[in-house]
């Protein structure tokens, strides 16, 4: 008999709220603070609180921890193993559009599965928006942007878990570091 694998060491950190309404995290001193909690081939992406590494265990209390104590933040932790952050984007059923523009089909990590019913919020759909619901990600297709989409707006404030959205560009560049580690 084979052993059996020794499960993914690779991690996908999202924070909810980084660099928006006042919230400021330095990427620099972020992956330094990463990297001194033992966490290895830290890499962040853009300024708004993702990261990649790779590590044993689950590390998000000592993220936590850190966050709070290094910087004063309390911030939403999205913490995946590869394979399943993989998973929810392959999940995706509306990546053919993100594809065409990525900026306009966005992924909502949710902190546990949406609770309430959605069908008051799709009323507001206008050109051409349209929502997919998982356990894990809510998937938005927002043809007109998310500044113009009332759609969005009214999502956040219905749903009844913590959640941090990202646009398919910047989940498959998240994606390809974590891959690359």
């Amino acid at each position: 008999m084979s052993e059996p694998a020794a499960p993914d060491p690779r991690r996908v950190l999202l924070l909810r709220g980084v660099n928006v309404g006042g919230v400021r995290l330095p990427m620099a001193e972020f992956r330094a603070m990463l990297g001194g909690l033992g966490l290895q081939g830290v890499q962040s992406y853009i300024q708004s609180g993702n990261a990649v590494f790779r590590a044993t265990g689950d590390p998000g209390p000592a993220i936590a921890a850190g966050l709070a104590e290094r910087f004063g933040l309390n911030l939403g932790l999205f913490l995946y193993d590869l394979p399943r952050y993989r998973a929810i984007l392959a999940a995706n059923p509306r990546a053919e559009a993100g594809r065409a523009d990525g900026a306009r089909v966005y992924l909502y990590f949710l902190a546990r599965p949406v609770a309430v019913d959605l069908a008051p919020v799709l009323a507001h759909a206008r050109h051409g928006e349209a929502l997919s619901v998982t356990p894990e990600a809510i998937y938005f297709h927002a043809p007109m942007g998310m500044g113009r989409s009332v759609l969005a707006e009214k999502l956040a404030g219905a749903l009844k878990t913590g959640f941090t959205a990202r646009n398919q560009r910047s989940a498959e560049a998240i994606l390809a570091l974590a891959e690359a580690l």
